[in-house]
């Protein structure tokens, strides 16, 4: 995401929910190390799309717990204090959070 893309909004989650989010991003990453070592030494190619699924996977449950969290936290304080467009960037949200 480009500098001009980031809004100056916050989230305001707390402690232990972002350490769980960036440990999973970590193995994550490892994950990708991995994929890129397998292609160097030529490992069989469906191994490397099992992996790629897996990466996927896991970076889609990572997505919806941050989410949920958004959605409890984010959105209810918006629509709380009468924000308006809320809804629209929810609804915004939910269409790339879908998209293949």
């Amino acid at each position: 995401m480009t500098q001009s893309k980031v809004t100056k909004r916050k989230a305001h989650h707390d402690c232990d929910f972002k350490q769980g989010l960036i440990n999973r991003l970590k193995r994550i990453e490892g994950q990708i190390r991995g994929i890129q070592k397998m292609i160097s030494d030529d490992v069989y190619c469906d191994d490397i799309i099992n992996q790629i699924s897996a990466i996927r996977s896991a970076l889609n449950s990572v997505s919806k717990e941050l989410f949920n969290a958004h959605l409890n936290s984010c959105i209810l304080e918006q629509i709380k204090s009468g924000r308006d467009g809320i809804i629209e960037e929810l609804r915004k949200t939910i269409s790339k959070m879908t998209r293949s």
